[in-house]
């Protein structure tokens, strides 16, 4: 995946961001001036960490035997701590906390259920159950639900978390989901872009689309969202091109990949939106006991300790990802254990604080 020598550089080699500011929205709203979850990834400070679920390790040997003797099938997660941690990760300063959108469970061919919940039930518990953190989808998939719904629910859990949530959407890739649904799988991308102009014009007072760049003023969507714009990011590139996502997308979630693909990502997004908007991307972490120990990949991500995951993530920071969400689905020690180690040691040295509030 990535070598020892591109972990621990930090040469000229790689881009310097001097900052992080997510200003604007895709829809021209000054995000500077206005509250946005995207400060809650992006900050001056440089990269920061979320936490993708779910919270359990099923993909170690340890997380494989407990899956087995709980009866469980390969691929459903052990949600038995999930409330627990989460907690926990909102209250030690941890930017956010990102879900899949998995709406059947494929067995045979894909093999892992996600989260498990519906997708919008669990935006609205995570919202309950934390205060801090930025709540993300990667992602919705946007062409398998009506536009009209997906903006009421996806209002209703930006009110109900206070402004937090970042809606991540993608047109799916799955190959049961549009069959299931009599949907047609070619035309995603452009029921993708048709669902993003109704998901911006839904959220803005002034009437609902109706069709033909109408809106019937005597409708309206309830509850608004707390934020003035629900930030946008999509996960891969939804069928689109670069140009359409610079131009309609406040963000952009990738697979996680080696240092070169990354600053070719990254260097690309950022060269269309400048600083405004999140580049974000994700990694499979196996902490390591010894903090020296050196990297050994796996796809994608390594069993690495944490002063050479710091280097990795300075690394990151200065080609200019903005944002890392971490899966601890292989990690080989506890959960728990994992998360106190990477809330002492790693986000102190990214610049983060614990947050003043905590979770209730």
């Amino acid at each position: 995946m990535w070598t020892p020598d591109e972990l621990s550089s930090r040469g000229n080699a790689f881009m310097f961001r001097a900052t992080n500011d997510c200003r604007f929205a895709a829809d021209g709203h000054d995000m500077a001036a206005q509250p946005s979850a995207l400060d809650l990834i992006c900050r001056p400070s440089g990269l920061t960490l979320g936490i993708e679920l779910p919270l359990d390790n099923d993909w170690s040997v340890a997380g494989e035997a407990k899956r087995s003797a709980d009866g469980r099938p390969r691929g459903v997660p052990d949600l038995s701590g999930h409330t627990e941690y989460v907690r926990k990760v909102d209250a030690a300063g941890f930017a956010a906390i990102w879900m899949r959108d998995v709406p059947v469970f494929d067995s045979v061919r894909m093999g892992d259920a996600g989260s498990v919940y519906d997708i919008f039930t669990y935006l609205g518990f995570l919202a309950g159950i934390t205060q801090n953190v930025a709540i993300g989808t990667a992602a919705v998939v946007l062409p398998i639900r009506h536009p009209l719904m997906i903006a009421k629910a996806a209002a209703s859990a930006d009110a109900l978390s206070n402004g937090r949530l970042i809606l991540g959407v993608a047109s799916g890739d799955r190959p049961i989901e549009y069959p299931l649904l009599g949907l047609d799988f070619e035309s995603r991308g452009a029921r993708f872009r048709e669902s993003v102009a109704y998901l911006r014009a839904a959220w803005q007072p002034g009437g609902l689309p109706v069709g033909d760049n109408q809106r019937e003023p005597t409708f309206d969507l309830l509850p608004r969202p707390a934020q003035a714009a629900i930030p946008l990011v999509v996960a891969g590139r939804a069928q689109q091109t670069d140009e359409w996502i610079a131009a309609n997308m406040d963000g952009q979630f990738v697979y996680p990949g080696d240092i070169t693909q990354l600053t070719a990502q990254a260097g690309a997004w950022h060269a269309a939106r400048g600083s405004d908007g999140a580049f974000i991307s994700a990694f499979h972490l196996d902490l390591a006991d010894d903090p020296d120990e050196g990297a050994t990949p796996h796809h994608f991500g390594a069993r690495i300790g944490r002063h050479r995951f710091l280097d990795h993530l300075e690394a990151l920071r200065r080609v200019g990802v903005d944002h890392l969400a971490v899966l601890l689905r292989r990690s080989s020690r506890p959960i728990d254990e994992v998360l106190d180690e990477l809330a002492s040691e790693i986000l102190p040295a990214l610049g983060a604080t614990a947050p003043t509030v905590k979770a209730a």
